[in-house]
Formats: structure tokens, C-alpha cells, sequence
């Protein structure tokens, strides 16, 4: 059966991979699984057709046969669960695996899209700078911390996972913003995760979407 994952026709991030179907790109690719992509245009998003896939109408969303999902960190850990490759086999290994996706789903992404927000939602109103220093210290604390436990650990626990991909792509949306800078660990991490072939085909195809439909 055809994967079928369902993406921006013009992404916001001009094809930069911070898109969240970059996730699902990413997992596909380090599964060898083929999938095609359906672009949805933005006046699209609230329609009948993209609501049955996503209620939120939102990106990016899954289908395989029967089964639609929607949420990247559901998908990916679908993916993961699905195909060998992303997950560890060991029990314990593989529970870790998981409660890390969450963490960065959970944990760490929250005060980066609280960031996002600021930049956006309150650009011009004269509190912005006092919203961006709050936002900015509750991300220092949550790199500080998964800066110390990474350690010199080359991925978040031992082998390349699927937790890796939730968390280098969480990481990437601080690119540009000076903090990521700020902890040479976690700027390391991201450019293993970015030297993987997986990756590189994720973020081409990506790139590619943007550049013929800018």
C-alpha cells in the first residue's frame, strides 16, 4: 500500500525543513520507505476534504490504506513502530526512545513555539522585548538541562532513534534566533542528525515542494 503524507503547497518556512512534515519526510527516509505527497494549498486547509484527514486542519497528515492519522509525533512514532529501524528492540531501550519523543514534544517545544509566537502574534507592541527575554529563559533552562544529560553522548540514548528526529527538528526552529550557540552539545547534535543521508533526502524533497510552487 502507498504511503501518503499530505503537506503545504508554500510552506512558511520557504523550504527551510522546519515544516513538521519534514518529521514525517525524515522517518520515511531512514525506514527506506517510499511515500508520495499531497500539496494542500492554504485556502484548502479548512475544507471538507482536508478536515477528514485533520479536524485541526493542520499538516502533516498520514494515510496507508485504511488508516489516516494525523499529529508528526504520532505519525512518526507510527513509522517507528511499523517499520524496523527506529526504534530499539530491547524494552527498557525502546521505552526511553519513546518517553524522549514526548519530551520533545512535551517538554522542550512548547517555549520554542511560545518563541515563534512572540515573533509573530506581538511584533510592534511595546512589551515584545520584555515577552522575547521571558520566552528566551525558559529556553535557556530546558537546553541547559538537555545539554547536561546529552553529555558527550553522540545521539539522546545510545542508538539513533526516533526520538532523535522529534528533538533535532524541535532544536532547528531556533536556528537564527543566537541561542542554539549557546550550547555547542546541542549545536553538534543537530549537525550529526543533518549529515545523515536520510536527513539530506528529507530536507531535498522538502526544498524541492518550495522551490516549484513559491
Amino acid at each position: 500500500m502507498t504511503i501518503t503524507i499530505t503537506v503545504f503547497e508554500r510552506a512558511f518556512d520557504k523550504g527551510r525543513g522546519l515544516a513538521r512534515d519534514m518529521r514525517v519526510r525524515w522517518a520515511l527516509e531512514e525506514v527506506g520507505e517510499p511515500y508520495e505527497a499531497r500539496l494542500v494549498p492554504w485556502e484548502e486547509f479548512k475544507a471538507e476534504a482536508h478536515l477528514a484527514r485533520n479536524p485541526f486542519g493542520q499538516i502533516p497528515t498520514y494515510e496507508e490504506g485504511n488508516l489516516t492519522l494525523f499529529e508528526s509525533g504520532a505519525i512518526v512514532l507510527h513509522i517507528a513502530e511499523r517499520f524496523p529501524g527506529l526504534l530499539p528492540i530491547d524494552a527498557d531501550a525502546r521505552a526511553r526512545a519513546i518517553m524522549w519523543m514526548f519530551a520533545a514534544l512535551s517538554t522542550v517545544e512548547p517555549p520554542i513555539v511560545d518563541r515563534d509566537v512572540v515573533g509573530y502574534a506581538e511584533a510592534g507592541k511595546i512589551w515584545q522585548s520584555e515577552r522575547f527575554a521571558m520566552v528566551d529563559e525558559r529556553i535557556r533552562k530546558r537546553l541547559t538541562q538537555l545539554s547536561a544529560r546529552m553529555g558527550d553522548g553522540e545521539w539522546l540514548d545510545g542508538a539513533f532513534s526516533a526520538a532523535d528526529i522529534i528533538m533535532v527538528h524541535v532544536l532547528r526552529r531556533l536556528e537564527g534566533s543566537g541561542l542554539l550557540e549557546e550550547f555547542p552539545t546541542l549545536a553538534a547534535y543537530i549537525a550529526r542528525a543533518e549529515a545523515r543521508p536520510a536527513y539530506k533526502r528529507a530536507f531535498a524533497a522538502q526544498l524541492k515542494v518550495w522551490e516549484e510552487n513559491k
